[in-house]
């Protein structure tokens, strides 16, 4: 590992009970592995029968730094616990820039050298708060990903290391935020939007690609996360043991390759007889409403992938010379 203060980009995540539920946290880390200078990991309390610690270890790799954490649900509700992990990982990188990945997130070899470059090239420019990325949300199986309204099209991955700076609400983004309370992760006062310029990348996102019976597990521990062990047992006290994928028909079918890391994960795909592309009965998602459909397709077929007044957690800007 190159010294201190030669670090350019630290990768961070923040992670529990990564094969318990699926994730492939292995595949994850490994992914951007090569263009970093150190990669840190919070490792929450997994439980006994979770081997998430042994997973990473297989990486085998001195860039590797492994935080222990506990997690308190109940100090930091909705979610927010998420946000806090990720400012523990956050806190101990060293590198100018900052690489977030989620554990389900996963970068194809491909982007590294254009990821590493933007880098590069924007270091000192201190008006730039952070990188945005692409999207790709794989569903049910990993030949199909959706495109629509209902689901964001780009976030921020790579931010500067800035103490101002903090993972925001239930971790799928950051804001800067002065004077941060150190809890206060869903607030919106006094916090800014971080300044970003695009880089030619996409992110893999593989939340929604597990054995049906493990994918209501994880909905269910999310649920509980967020919601509390009493509320969530009232949502899913009807609920089948097996998610419903929907009609995986009216999806993108992936014609391009993953992730090199990805292929030992993907190697386990048994359960294609559990997804129904094609029944006239199913569960609808929220991609398969009416309005999001109608919205998607003027959005992809009229207006060029340009999303109509969706949230944008983030200001695009041209850095200047």
């Amino acid at each position: 590992m190159k010294p201190q203060n030669e670090i350019l980009i630290s990768g961070f995540t923040m992670v529990r009970n990564a094969t318990k539920l699926y994730y492939p946290i292995k595949a994850s880390i490994e992914s951007i592995l090569p263009i970093v200078d150190e990669f840190v990991v919070a490792l929450g309390n997994c439980d006994a029968e979770d081997h998430t610690l042994e997973e990473i270890q297989k990486i085998n790799s001195d860039k590797i730094r492994i935080v222990n954490t506990v997690w308190d649900l109940e100090g930091y509700p909705n979610g927010g616990e998420y946000a806090h992990q990720t400012d523990i990982a956050k806190s101990e990188c060293k590198g100018k820039w900052l690489f977030y990945l989620q554990s389900d997130e996963v970068v194809h070899e491909k982007y590294l050298p254009a990821i590493r470059k933007k880098c590069e090239e924007l270091e000192n420019n201190n008006e730039i708060e952070g990188l945005l990325f692409d999207y790709k949300h794989f569903w049910g199986d990993y030949s199909h990903h959706i495109v629509s309204h209902a689901w964001y099209a780009e976030e921020i991955r790579i931010i500067r290391n800035n103490p101002d700076i903090h993972s925001w609400r239930d971790a799928q983004s950051f804001r800067r935020i002065p004077n941060f309370d150190g809890r206060s992760y869903f607030q919106k006062e006094d916090t800014f939007k971080l300044k970003v310029v695009k880089v030619d990348a996409c992110i893999y996102h593989y939340g929604w690609v597990r054995p049906p019976q493990l994918m209501q597990k994880k909905k269910i521990s999310f649920e509980t996360d967020v919601n509390g062990k009493e509320k969530v047992a009232e949502m899913f006290k009807d609920a089948s043991n097996e998610f419903d994928y929907g009609d995986l028909s009216k999806l993108e079918v992936f014609k391009e390759t993953h992730p090199a890391a990805m292929n030992e994960f993907i190697a386990r795909f048994n359960w294609q007889d559990q997804l129904y592309p094609n029944r006239s009965f199913y569960q609808k998602h929220k991609h398969d409403k009416t309005k999001y459909r109608v919205l998607s397709f003027i959005e992809q077929n009229i207006l060029g992938g340009k999303q109509i007044a969706s949230f944008k957690n983030y200001i695009k800007v041209k850095p200047s010379r």
